[in-house]
């Protein structure tokens, strides 16, 4: 399973529609089920096998530095001598996730192409990873690459059906109303989902600065060269754009129901 290519994960942005939570925090550090976003995505690419990790770190990244600092202290029972300052470590509560972090400062308004441009000295395999910190799925990742390398293109994205925010109501020839659907996926044009995976040449697309954005240009010009393929995920994806999103991915994690829990 998995290999050694790098996951790199954007977390610098400022989750301005997520006000409720990103104020005291960035978005990665939103919770689901008690644990932030992000450590459910980490889990995600390490069930696959994936551990080595690059952040992107932006508005309030002290807090995801803080946090995995912390995490193995908060994760276990422990014995502090207050005088010398020794802690004593009880292996008690389960062992600390096997995880390789990077944490890179890229900048507070940098856009997302020069965050990724800003740490390619940190990317030492031939092929890495990338996506958004604020988005679940029960993506199988090592169908994903399978898929990148048989394309044989320098990027590859995932793209999903768009789920729709409202319900809709169905009604037949009369008028009448026969059904409600709650927030139906709606099937037509897909959306970039993140989930990327690409070669490490995809790095001379971008430039180092705060306006490079991903999005645009880089992928604009791998697409126009026919370098850049689409992997189509037909499962559970969401991601946490709003307090909606929050409550949403919250209320799906206490009814025993996410999809995304791969692990």
């Amino acid at each position: 399973m998995g290999g050694k290519d790098k996951v790199v994960i954007l977390c610098g942005g400022l989750g301005t529609r997520l006000r409720e939570e990103t104020e005291f925090k960035p978005k990665p550090m939103v919770e689901i089920g008690g644990m932030p976003i992000l450590w459910h995505i980490l889990k995600t690419y390490s069930h696959f096998g994936y551990n080595d990790f690059v952040l992107c770190l932006g508005y309030k990244g002290e807090h995801i530095k803080q946090y995995f600092l912390n995490h193995e202290l908060m994760s276990q029972d422990f014995t502090l001598g207050l005088r010398g300052g020794k802690k004593t470590i009880h292996q008690s509560q389960g062992s600390v996730e096997d995880w390789n972090i990077t944490f890179a400062e890229t900048g507070l308004n940098t856009l997302t192409g020069g965050r990724v441009k800003r740490i390619e000295k940190y990317v030492d395999s031939d092929r890495f990873m990338l996506t958004y910190g604020d988005g679940v799925a029960d993506i199988d990742i090592r169908a994903l690459v399978s898929f990148h390398r048989r394309m044989g293109t320098v990027g590859t994205l995932t793209c999903v059906n768009q789920p729709s925010r409202f319900g809709m109501v169905k009604m037949d020839a009369g008028g009448k109303v026969t059904e409600f659907v709650e927030k139906p996926v709606l099937h037509g044009d897909m959306i970039n989902a993140g989930f990327y995976v690409f070669e490490k040449t995809f790095f001379d697309c971008l430039q180092d600065s705060e306006g490079c954005v991903l999005e645009r240009a880089p992928l604009e010009r791998l697409s126009s060269e026919g370098k850049l393929a689409a992997y189509k995920h037909a499962g559970f994806w969401q991601c946490m754009d709003t307090y909606r999103d929050y409550l949403d991915l919250n209320g799906i994690w206490d009814s025993g129901k996410a999809k995304w829990k791969v692990w």
